[in-house]
C-alpha cells in the first residue's frame, strides 16, 4: 500500500502542477516539482524493499486502483489556494498511514522502518510547505475543519 500510495501522490502532485491557476499559479507550480521528484524516489525505494527480500512489486496502475482504499484526487482546473488547502488533507491521509507503517514494520524490519521514516521526514515538510500558503500569521490554518478535498478547496479558495 504504501507504494500505491506514493505512486498515487506523485500522480496527484502532478495533476496539480498541471492545473493550478490564480495568483499564486507560479510559486505552487514552482514548488510542486521538487515533490514529484523526491516522491518518485520514495517510490522506487518502496518498491525495491520487497524485491530486495525476495518479493514482488505491483507498480501497474490496475493494481494501485484496485487496491487502494481511496479515493481519485477531487479538483480539476483551480486556484492555487483551493489546491493546496485539498493537498493538505491528502498528505495528512498519507502521513498517518506512513505512521502507523512505521510503527509495524519497527516490530519486524529495523531497515524498512529506517526507510519509511526518512520518507515521512520529506512528506512532513511537503506538508509544511502548502500550509505555509494557507496559515495566518498568527499559525492559524484556514482549512482546519475540513474533510474532504472539494470542502478544503471551497475553504482554500476563500483564503485568496
Amino acid at each position: 500500500m504504501r507504494l500505491h500510495a506514493l505512486n498515487d501522490l506523485h500522480l496527484t502532485l502532478k495533476h496539480v502542477h498541471w492545473n493550478v491557476v490564480g495568483p499564486h499559479f507560479i510559486a505552487v507550480h514552482q514548488m510542486i516539482d521538487p515533490q514529484v521528484d523526491r516522491v518518485r524516489d520514495m517510490a522506487d525505494d518502496v518498491a525495491e524493499r520487497p524485491a530486495a527480500l525476495g518479493g514482488v512489486a505491483q507498480g501497474t496502475p490496475g493494481a494501485l486502483v484496485s487496491e487502494r482504499s481511496w479515493d481519485d484526487y477531487a479538483i480539476g482546473r483551480a486556484d492555487a489556494l483551493a489546491h493546496l488547502a485539498a493537498l493538505d488533507l491528502v498528505y495528512t491521509g498519507l502521513i498517518e498511514d506512513v505512521r502507523t507503517s512505521t510503527k509495524e514494520a519497527g516490530q519486524v524490519d529495523p531497515a524498512t522502518e529506517d526507510l519509511l521514516i526518512e520518507q515521512l521526514r520529506d512528506l512532513e515538510q511537503f506538508q509544511w510547505f502548502v500550509r505555509a500558503h494557507l496559515e495566518n500569521a498568527s499559525g492559524t490554518l484556514g482549512t482546519d475543519t475540513a474533510r474532504f478535498e472539494e470542502e478544503s478547496a471551497a475553504k482554500g479558495a476563500r483564503l485568496g
